[in-house]
């Protein structure tokens, strides 16, 4: 991520263009439920902004360090996917993973039930079919998420291996 020390005049500093802008579309959200874009949300949506493929809270409560608690994490989490920013891509038992949505092309997921490995995944074929299904149905479809649990080629030739 590109970061110079220039701050223009809402006092953050700029940086890349989609973080300028995702920062700008938060903070128009929060304005709008009578919130304060706090330099702890700031820091998390940095951190979510820098973050290639998934993660989960703790994962970035850990590479935020000690300035931002776990607690404002998840409720910042919770805002950033109420504004669209980010979506859930996977509720496991014992927590869920999120990827940036904002400024990313729209894809689907399969997952490896035995690795957790996370293969993303376009096909218009299936996009094509939900608008025709949608159409069929006279259904104004607003969002998606489709994710198809499995087992990795990886994993399957291990098993199959150790037989």
């Amino acid at each position: 991520m590109r970061m110079s020390r220039n701050s223009n005049k809402s006092g953050l500093v700029e940086r890349d263009p989609a973080l300028t802008s995702a920062a700008w579309t938060f903070r128009s959200y929060l304005r709008g439920r009578g919130l304060r874009f706090t330099a702890q949300r700031r820091a998390v949506l940095e951190g979510v902004m820098a973050r290639e493929g998934h993660f989960d809270a703790e994962q970035l409560h850990d590479a935020l360090g000690q300035d931002v608690s776990l607690a404002t994490v998840y409720r910042t989490l919770s805002l950033l996917q109420e504004a669209g920013l980010i979506r859930e891509v996977i509720q496991e038992a014992d927590r869920a993973r999120y990827e940036a949505v904002y400024g990313h092309a729209h894809h689907d997921h399969m997952i490896c039930v035995r690795c957790g490995k996370v293969i993303e995944f376009c096909d218009e074929r299936i996009e094509d079919l939900q608008r025709s299904i949608c159409r069929e149905h006279s259904f104004r479809a607003l969002d998606h998420r489709m994710g198809i649990r499995g087992v990795c080629r990886q994993c399957r030739e291990g098993v199959t291996r150790e037989q």
